[in-house]
């Protein structure tokens, strides 16, 4: 008598995504190029109409994911044009 077999369940490892949201146009075309020997990544939106790019700094155990982090950082870090016309 033998007993039966289990099954086994095999789930699949998630990844992490190479393709970003755009901060300004809404659209998943943003891509990053890291540079390590130069510490900076380069981040730029692949739609036609938006253009949006910046290089930001890296370090050495950075990943494309934390470049996009900071770029919209730095992107919602600065003040609209709407923004410094209330102020004046």
């Amino acid at each position: 008598m033998g007993r039966r077999r289990r099954r086994v369940v095999r789930f699949p490892k998630k990844k992490l995504p190479t393709v970003f949201d755009c901060p300004k146009c809404g659209k998943a075309t943003v891509h990053v190029e890291l540079d390590k020997v130069k510490k900076t990544a380069r981040v730029k939106c692949g739609n036609a109409d938006c253009q949006l790019g910046d290089e930001v700094p890296i370090t050495p155990a950075s990943s494309p994911i934390d470049a996009y982090c900071h770029f919209v950082d730095n992107y919602y870090s600065q003040p609209t044009p709407r923004q410094v016309e209330e102020k004046t």
